[in-house]
């Protein structure tokens, strides 16, 4: 404990109950750091903050004033921002050929252009230097069927946080980005209640289990601390995922049917 003493951190992507962000931020809180959760939830934000006895803000990742407001309310209330963490997202399962062009619009406000100003508003508020991590996906690098808006902005994003930490390293800014597979949140909790939907996913992983918002902010820590000497970098925190391959429709569909007994 005591890895983050001394370090404030912003992450965005707070607002629903027990959901990734705020294991990160929970964990951030127990390694020392003054937290500020952020979200489009007020109530949720303002529960969970005074919970671990940090901060919270309003704000939605599309709009670029929440976001420069996010900033100044984190240099009020903390003084300081040294890390920020971008854990927002939209799961978007659909055929390629039924993705409209309003969701093509709403993902991409939410996982391209909102993550490319969260960094900007970041590294304008980090004059001596700071963490920015970007929660991405497995998937942006391995294939998973009608998830391709999904899967194009956070790849695209991915490259973003390359060119930050090219950019911004000389004022000592390192970016990084941390891929899940699927992982067990409230985000996924629909599907694992599908008997036999989990199960399929398993044998893609070689370290035998699905992944968990622990194993993702254990992964956020070690990029946040003065530890680290990377930037620019894509870990793959998925219990190597990335080896081989989600599973097919079809694959999902025959774990489906064995579990509910009509194989």
């Amino acid at each position: 404990m005591g890895r983050l003493n001394g370090q404030c951190a912003v992450v965005l992507g707070a607002g629903n109950r027990g959901n990734m962000a705020q294991v990160i931020a929970r964990r951030f809180r127990a390694e020392g750091a003054q937290v500020l959760v952020a979200g489009r939830k007020m109530d949720e934000l303002q529960r969970f903050a005074a919970e671990i006895g940090g901060h919270a803000a309003q704000c939605d990742i599309t709009r670029l004033a929440d976001l420069e407001a996010l900033a100044r309310t984190a240099l009020q209330t903390m003084g300081s921002i040294s890390i920020a963490v971008n854990a927002t997202g939209w799961g978007l399962l659909k055929p390629f050929l039924e993705t409209t062009g309003e969701e093509l619009l709403q993902m991409t406000a939410l996982q391209y252009i909102g993550p490319f100003q969260f960094f900007q508003t970041m590294i304008k508020s980090m004059p001596k230097g700071g963490s920015i991590i970007q929660i991405s996906s497995a998937t942006a690098k391995i294939m998973l069927n009608d998830h391709a808006a999904y899967m194009g902005t956070k790849a695209g994003t991915d490259h973003v946080i390359r060119c930050v930490a090219n950019e911004f390293g000389r004022q000592r800014i390192r970016a990084n980005s941390i891929s899940p597979g699927l992982t067990d949140t409230p985000m996924t909790a629909q599907g694992k209640a599908i008997p036999g939907l989990f199960d399929s996913f398993l044998k893609g992983y070689p370290l035998g289990r699905i992944g968990t918002s622990e194993d993702i902010a254990a992964a956020a820590v070690w990029l946040a601390s003065d530890e680290c000497f990377m930037t620019g970098e894509n870990l793959q925190v998925n219990g190597g995922l990335t080896l081989r391959t989600n599973p097919t429709k079809q694959d999902m569909a025959q774990s489906i049917a064995k579990a509910t007994g009509k194989a």
